[in-house]
């Protein structure tokens, strides 16, 4: 079976960046699905929901693709963040994160249009923050790196000064979980390798 061009429908650099680090050079096509009209209050239904909203917006662009949808949300104490809407928001959000944990969900939509098969999961991993001062806060919010996150951090960025450990898959938190992908592909006939450029 041959390989069909792996397409990534988000605008994310970061899971552009992972994706290229693992020898994967995706199409870029960004869904620019409006995310604000699914109100769903479990973590891992929204996630995986959105996911897939973003890849079949995408999938009638091509005749034969893998294409790949992502979302990721923080849980806290059963509340969900998305990307803070500004700096101050970004700030308090912080102020709940800093000493605490959450939980971070990416939902994986993976369509394959040549079988016209669609897989959907979801992948939690749980992320320990440190106790901050509120200048080290200020001071991570003011390099404008939370306010392109969901969950108000970048794990590859400067904010991993900022977290503990993690338990679970690691780049799951930046966006998109490699092994799952690899689970996913598999499950669809094809092997990780052969997306290798």
């Amino acid at each position: 079976m041959k390989t069909p061009p792996f397409v990534l429908a988000s605008a994310s650099p970061a899971r552009r960046r992972l994706l290229q680090t693992v020898g994967i050079e995706p199409i870029v096509k960004p869904s620019d699905f409006d995310e604000s009209q699914i109100e769903l209050s479990e973590p891992a239904e929204l996630v995986k929901t959105l996911a897939q909203y973003k890849a079949e917006t995408v999938a009638p662009q091509f005749e034969s693709a893998l294409i790949i949808g992502c979302d990721s949300v923080l849980s806290i104490n059963g509340e969900i963040y998305g990307k803070p809407a500004d700096f101050s928001e970004a700030i308090a959000r912080w102020q709940i994160m800093q000493g605490n944990f959450g939980d971070l969900y990416t939902g994986h939509a993976l369509i394959d249009v040549d079988q016209n098969r669609t897989l959907v999961k979801s992948q939690v991993t749980r992320v320990y923050f440190a106790q901050m001062s509120e200048k080290a806060i200020k001071s991570y919010v003011a390099t404008g790196e939370p306010l392109k996150c969901a969950g108000a951090f970048a794990i590859e960025g400067f904010g991993s000064f900022f977290v503990e450990k993690i338990e679970g898959c690691h780049s799951n938190v930046i966006g998109l979980s490699l092994p799952l992908l690899r689970h996913m592909l598999g499950e669809l006939g094809y092997d990780v390798t052969d997306l290798w450029q």
